[in-house]
């Protein structure tokens, strides 16, 4: 059967927006992205895969992908991932296949990512939106770092690290300062819009 000869033809979706959301470990992007995808229905996003153990309370496939060391590297031999990076002896990636199938169904795709990975994404997608997520202070940062529970050695190398990552933060689209969420993430939802409105 044949559609009627004024039927509009069908449009394929406009393809979706990739938005990396990056910033020093302990600056709350986890918690500034889960407020996001609560706000907003018109997103997904994607789940990391990573080396390390899980957490109490995580769960796979649901806060990460949890790979064990060959299989990681395999997938990373393959070309399986879109970005990745090791830290502190594990590693962290995001997966290709998901984040491309959600940008061809036309959603917007966070990816909540290290700096590393951030510059990585840079090089293969130019078209990502890169948002550098700021703590308020080192004192914050340092208070938020103790705060996870991470050993005393972990902390240090993490705040070594952050002071290292702050100094890049010129090279992201955007750069906000996590002092408070409820207005962390407006400031957020208002660049999604104004990138969605320039489209």
């Amino acid at each position: 059967m044949t559609a009627p000869a004024d039927a509009a033809p069908a449009t394929p979706h406009q393809p979706g927006r990739l938005v990396v959301i990056s910033g020093p470990g302990g600056v709350g992007k986890g918690t500034v992205v889960a407020e996001l995808a609560r706000r907003r229905c018109d997103l997904e996003v994607s789940v990391s895969a990573t080396t390390r153990p899980p957490r109490p309370g995580e769960h796979d496939g649901v806060d990460y992908h949890f790979l064990d060391n060959a299989d990681f590297q395999a997938r990373s031999a393959a070309g399986a991932f879109l970005e990745w990076a090791e830290f502190n002896g594990r590693c962290y990636g995001t997966l290709r296949q998901p984040v491309e199938a959600a940008c061809a169904r036309g959603r917007t795709v966070i990816l909540e990512i290290e700096i590393q990975g951030a510059r990585q994404v840079r090089q293969r997608r130019p078209d990502a939106v890169l948002v550098f997520v700021a703590p308020p202070s080192r004192d914050d940062l340092l208070a938020r770092l103790r705060h996870r529970g991470d050993d005393p050695d972990s902390v240090a190398r993490r705040l070594d690290l952050a002071e290292a990552e702050l100094a890049h933060a010129e090279e992201f689209d955007h750069a906000i300062v996590n002092d408070d969420l409820a207005r962390c993430v407006d400031e957020l939802e208002h660049i999604l819009d104004t990138v969605d409105a320039a489209d």
